[in-house]
């Protein structure tokens, strides 16, 4: 099979790259500039030069495509809205693409958010589209829909950190913070927890999508239910030779308060019901693991 790939050179885009070549199939990288058109090339994928901010310049490849795996997204917060229109209009161009084909649409989603603090969220509890928060959702309601279309989408909601060797994402700059601030803290006693999957088993479970997931599927990339966020701290703590120690909510001050903002609210996630029609077991370390490793700490 022939899949495009946006997000192609990215934390999580590259590995989905590697799995999708592994396992035989050819993969056409979205690349906006020459050095990820480089890495898309080493990695023994073919290039196609362009940019989400051109939704409709994506609608060839997709076309030329047996299906369309779309991990590119604009992280930066500060342009959060344009990002999520973005998304949005890039989705509809493509999905308008493959409509009647039957083809699969994977698309990258997130755990954050569906479910209330202590209540396990699960695959099998649909967005609600009349109370759902995040404009994010929406799109991926929008995806969903297309299923009566004639496409096969496919949700993959990915753990807050995707880690391993190489990140440079949320958990890397968490680490940052510490060292700046001189101190590994947590929010309260440390109990909330932080679903977590590394990297190379997402990327597992997204081929897996392409290849068989039912049409309107919501799976979960997700192999740590939920870590302790003083355990994440204790690990950093031990790496650095920082001290560890608790914040009350509201004492956090800037920039620390990021801290506050995002660790500090509990989540959990499970992925069960994915496991089990999928056949995804996630075999590569756990987040404490690779922090114990050093891979977070170095330099």
């Amino acid at each position: 099979m022939k899949y495009f790939v946006t997000g192609a050179s990215g934390w999580i885009g590259s590995a989905v790259t590697a799995e999708l070549l592994a396992r035989g199939h050819q993969v056409v990288g979205l690349a906006r500039n020459e050095e990820a058109a480089a890495k898309i090339q080493a990695a023994g994928a073919q290039v196609f030069r362009g940019s989400i901010d051109d939704p409709n310049g994506l609608r060839a490849p997709a076309d030329a495509s047996d299906g369309v795996i779309h991990l590119a997204f604009n992280h930066d917060f500060s342009a959060h809205e344009t990002a999520i229109e973005t998304d949005r209009a890039v989705m509809t161009a493509i999905l308008d693409t493959l409509a009647g084909s039957g083809r699969p649409f994977v698309f990258a989603s997130g755990v954050l958010g569906r479910a209330g603090a202590g209540i396990v969220a699960t695959e099998d509890v649909p967005l609600d589209p009349s109370t759902v928060a995040s404009p994010r959702a929406l799109n991926e309601i929008l995806a969903l829909a297309s299923a009566e279309r004639g496409v096969r989408p496919v949700a993959v909601a990915f753990a807050p950190t995707v880690h391993g060797e190489g990140d440079h994402g949320f958990m890397a700059s968490y680490v940052a913070m510490d060292r700046s601030a001189g101190v590994s803290g947590y929010v309260g006693d440390g109990s909330n927890t932080w679903p977590a999957v590394q990297r190379a088993d997402a990327a597992a479970l997204v081929a897996l999508a392409a290849e068989n997931a039912p049409a309107g599927s919501v799976l979960h990339a997700v192999a740590e239910e939920g870590v302790r966020h003083r355990d994440i701290a204790e690990s950093i703590g031990r790496k650095l030779d920082l001290p560890v120690r608790a914040f009350e909510p509201g004492e956090v001050a800037p920039p620390y308060q990021w801290l506050e903002r995002f660790l500090g609210v509990s989540s959990l996630a499970s992925s069960e019901i994915t496991r089990a029609t999928m056949g995804w077991s996630p075999t590569h370390p756990t987040l404490l693991d690779d922090l114990d490793a050093g891979f977070y700490t170095r330099g």
